[in-house]
Order: structure tokens, then sequence, then C-alpha cells
């Protein structure tokens, strides 16, 4: 065999092997396009009647805390009492020095003593008036006689001029004298007026002063807590100092800020004579709505509500997180925060096993059957039986395709 046909030899091996692999070679499968499919949890829609909550932060306030003052100005003679203290009603709080009180008394007393007796001066000096009115009169009566019998002898020259100037100037005197005993005693009813206006105002700060020096010794009111002392055994005080303030045990309250979205709602139920509560996150402390704050701003209005029970060595200034509870609504559903999408939307799984978006009204929140905080809504779509989409996919949208991976508990 020639050299030459060597090399056609292999490449015609080489060209048979290739077709005879080609054409024992296995069939590749065909390839079908499949659908991606999410996996989610679903929960079982069972509308009913549940009470949305609210959280709230409000602080603790004694509305019926008193400032004990100073009813007269003197030195602090007791204090036994000391901050945060709890006294009874009629325990002794603070007391003024006695020596301090005892002159502001006795200078009332003298006062309207001393106006008593300008009032009895007064009446004696308007009876001596009346008396000497007669006889002043009739001197005045005298002169007038005696100036005529002058003007007569003179017109007969019989007498001088001197003596007719004599008998004028005496008759004006006692006409002087008349008109001024007139004057005093018709000025006397104003001066006994005045007296006797005087004398009351005296009477009526004899009784405050005496009122101030029996409550020189301050005692509690009621049960209460001690608080805000600001004075010392031996401190010097003004008239009307504020010395320590007390508040009761009983009475205190919550005051919250509620924003306005909610403010309408709370006070309608109010009215309609609901009882809302509030319960403090650890479970402490219970309050109940009583009303809402006469003035608001842009944030909200604060809501007042009373403490129920024992406070528990709450205290004023405290700060305390509660939920409070609003009117119960009808046809809701409890569902957890990572079913909705948005402000008021959720998915619902249709019976082709994809997701369907529906609109719902959000309420607010709710305990969940575990006391986790969870949402409450209402919807048209919103139907017992139906299967909501608790799992939140970012990339969430109707006829999205999905597998359910477990039924989630029905609602409570």
């Amino acid at each position: 065999m020639s050299k030459r046909l060597i090399p056609v030899l292999i490449l015609a091996v080489g060209i048979l092997g290739f077709l005879l692999l080609k054409l024992t070679r296995p069939e590749p499968e065909p390839i079908t396009a499949s659908e991606r499919s999410w996996r989610v949890e679903v929960q079982e829609v069972e509308p009913g009647t549940h009470t949305p909550m609210l959280p709230l932060y409000g602080e603790v306030h004694a509305p019926e805390q008193l400032t004990v003052a100073a009813t007269l100005a003197g030195r602090i003679a007791e204090r036994p009492v000391t901050e945060g203290q709890p006294v009874a009603g009629g325990d002794l709080l603070v007391a003024l020095d006695e020596a301090d009180i005892q002159p502001a008394l006795a200078q009332a007393e003298a006062q309207q003593r001393d106006l008593q007796a300008q009032i009895r001066s007064e009446q004696v000096r308007y009876r001596n008036d009346q008396a000497a009115l007669a006889s002043e009169q009739a001197i005045l009566d005298n002169a007038r006689r005696q100036l005529e019998r002058t003007r007569s002898l003179v017109s007969r020259n019989l007498a001088s001029r001197e003596a007719l100037e004599a008998s004028t100037d005496a008759a004006a005197r006692a006409e002087l004298t008349v008109n001024t005993r007139q004057r005093a005693i018709e000025e006397h009813p104003a001066r006994l007026q005045s007296l006797q206006a005087k004398l009351a105002q005296a009477e009526a700060n004899l009784e405050s002063t005496r009122r101030d020096a029996a409550r020189a010794r301050m005692t509690a009111p009621f049960d209460g807590i001690v608080t805000d002392v600001q004075v010392a055994t031996g401190d010097q005080v003004s008239r009307n100092e504020p010395l320590l303030s007390l508040y009761p045990v009983d009475g205190l309250e919550l005051r919250a800020r509620v924003p306005q979205v909610f403010h309408a709602e709370l006070l309608a139920a109010l009215e309609n004579g609901d009882t809302l509560r509030a319960v403090s996150s650890d479970g402490r402390y219970r309050f109940r709505l009583v009303s809402f704050a006469g003035t608001s701003d842009a944030a909200g209005t604060d809501a007042i509500l009373a403490l129920e029970g024992d406070p528990k060595g709450l205290r004023p200034g405290a700060l305390v997180p509660v939920t409070l509870q609003r009117a119960s609504r009808a046809d809701s559903v409890v569902i957890p925060f990572s079913a909705l999408y948005g402000a008021d939307s959720v998915y619902l799984l249709t019976p082709e096993g994809r997701m369907k978006r529906v609109e719902v009204e959000r309420i607010g929140e709710a305990a969940g059957r575990n006391g986790e905080r969870s949402l409450l809504v209402s919807g048209e779509a919103l139907v017992p039986g139906a299967r909501l989409i608790t799992t939140h996919l970012p990339n969430a949208v109707t006829g999205l395709k999905v597998d359910v991976a477990a039924s989630g508990a029905p609602q409570p």
C-alpha cells in the first residue's frame, strides 16, 4: 500500500467514526417552560366583633393636689412631715410660731375697739350739738333783738355808731355759731356711716386674722402623700408663701396625648355612655377614660384617664405607656401586620392558587390570640372562609402564583 493512501484511510476512518457516534447518540429530552410559584402562609378569614386598641404614652397627674401656704408671716415652729410621707386626715403638717400670731391678732382687736369708741364718741357729740344748738339759737335771737334796738336808738341819735357796729358784729357771730352747729348736726349721719363702715372693715379684718391664726397650725384635710416640701423648722416665711404640697392617695389620673384622628370617635363613645378602659404595658395599672382636656393643638388633645384600684406606688410625674380600648367594631378581622400592603390593601388566595389584591379599611391595632400586637381591618372582600395571605412578598402583585406552606391559625 502506498504511503500516500495512509492519511486518506485515517481521515476516512475518522469520518466514519464521527458519523457512527452521531447516529448512535441519545436524543435529549425536550425543554418545557414552567411558571415559578412562591411559598406563602395563609389565614382563614373569620369576621367578628373586635375591640381596637390605641397605644398611648401619658403622664400621671394629681388633679386634687393642694398647696399649703403660710396664712401669716412668721417663723416655722413645727414641720413633722417629710417629702413623700403618707399622712392621714387631721395629721399636723406645719405650724407657725405662736409668738408671731398673737401680735397680729391683738392689733386687729385693738383696731376694732378703737372704732367702736369713735362711734360712741360721735353719738355723744351729736347729742351735745343738739343741746348746744338750742342755746346758741336763743343767743342769736337776743343778738338780733339787740341789733334792732340799737338801730332804733341810732336813728333817734340816742346811741353811737360804734354801738351799732358792736351789735351787728355780735349778731353775725351768733349766726355763724348757729350755722356751724347746724352743719355739724347735719354731717352727723355721714360721719357715723363712715365710722360704721370702718368698723365693719375692722371686724372683717379681725375675723380674717382669727381665721388665719386658727389655720397657723395646718393639718391634712384628707389622707394623702406629702410632696414639694420647701421649708424647714426655724425658717422665716411671709404671708401666702408656699410651704409644701399634699395630694390624695386616691384620685390620680393619667393625661395622654390622643391624635386628632381618634378624638371625634372617642368623644362620641363617651357621649354614648361607653366605658373605655386602658391598661399599662406591664399590666399593673388600669385606667378609665373620663374626659378630654379643654384645649388641644395640632398634635392632638390630652385624654384624661382616671386610675382605678390601688395606685401601687404610682406617683405624679411618672410616665406610663398604656393601651386604650376603643369602641368595638362588628364585621372586623384581626390580621398580622405582615399581611398589610401599603396603608389599605391585603392579598387573598384565589381557588386557582394566585394572589388577588383587595382594599380594606384599617381600623387600628388589636390584641392577637397570643397577646401579640395585630392589626384590625374590615372590608367587603373579607368574607367568612376567605383565605388571607399573611406572608409579605416584596414582588406581590395580582395574579402571582403561590403555594400554601401552612394555614395560619383562625382569628380569635
